[in-house]
């Protein structure tokens, strides 16, 4: 393999006076030449390594995320028709790191299968599904309205408790309540749409 992982800078972003994203995605995708795809994705290791930092707690675990995701742009990005990397790349960061807590079961207690009707992925016969339920489902949370988008990645993803997020946002704690419960029945309401 011509490409190193170990190239791959966690911390400092690209300069904008080198190919754009997009010729780099046409060009990985006509020639399959990893180096291409590393310098791509070396633009955006200090995002996906933040987002997985963010998600998993661990500092080894990360970096193992960042070496982990990018094993898997190597077929993926061949596969998808990518507008904006970015925006992409973190979704799928996102899922990546989810799917690693759901497996470890890591997750809270608040966010089994009632919370997104997914199910465990240990039982998933269908990874490629299960990343298509969570990129909907992070869809999803971005229509939400702001509060309930807020309370809800607050309680759900983050862990944090009612007192906690009373705190972080200063609403009220029936607020808070509200909001979680009418974000996740709004959810519950577009991930059924979206089958």
């Amino acid at each position: 393999m011509a490409f190193h992982l170990a190239k791959l800078d966690f911390k400092t972003p690209y300069s904008t006076t080198e190919k754009t994203d997009l010729e780099l995605i046409n060009e990985y995708k006509q020639r399959g030449d990893l180096e291409v795809l590393g310098q791509l994705y070396g633009r955006y290791t200090h995002l996906v390594y933040g987002v997985s930092l963010k998600y998993l707690k661990d500092r080894d675990e990360s970096k193992d995320a960042v070496m982990s995701i990018f094993e898997e742009l190597i077929e993926k990005v061949k596969k998808f028709e990518i507008h904006n990397f970015k925006s992409w790349l973190h979704v799928t960061t996102r899922n990546y790191c989810l799917m690693e807590l759901r497996s470890k079961k890591r997750q809270p207690e608040e966010m089994p299968d009632t919370f997104m009707e997914i199910p465990d992925i240990s039982h998933h016969e269908d990874k490629r599904a299960l990343e298509n339920d969570l990129t909907r489902l992070e869809e999803c949370i971005e229509q939400l309205k702001d509060e309930q988008k807020q309370c809800v990645r607050l309680f759900f993803l983050n862990k944090k408790c009612y007192k906690e997020i009373e705190a972080i946002t200063s609403f009220p704690q029936k607020k808070v309540k509200s909001y979680i419960q009418n974000g996740k029945r709004n959810l519950k309401t577009c991930m059924e749409d979206g089958e």
